[in-house]
């Protein structure tokens, strides 16, 4: 399931320690409630994301945050480029 492998790769990507997968919640935010990342996190993220499914960036900086606030969204996103 492509939520899990987000997960994984989120805790693997920042080293988040401590923290399992299913201590993600799948539509809670990932950004400053929920999981509490920053910015710094969201560009390694982002890096990642863009090597692992090849994804194409928009330059416009609140649909990227839409599409960043959980592990779902991104899912959609992902699927919506067809990878």
């Amino acid at each position: 399931m492509l939520e899990e492998e987000l997960k994984k790769l989120i805790i693997d990507v920042l080293e988040l320690e401590d923290i399992t997968p299913d201590d993600i919640k799948t539509d809670e935010p990932l950004f400053i409630d929920g999981l509490g990342l920053d910015s710094i996190d969201a560009l390694e993220l982002g890096m990642a994301l863009k090597k692992k499914y090849a994804l194409k960036m928009g330059s416009d900086k609140d649909e990227n945050k839409k599409h960043f606030y959980s592990v779902k969204t991104l899912a959609d996103f992902i699927r919506s480029q067809g990878k």
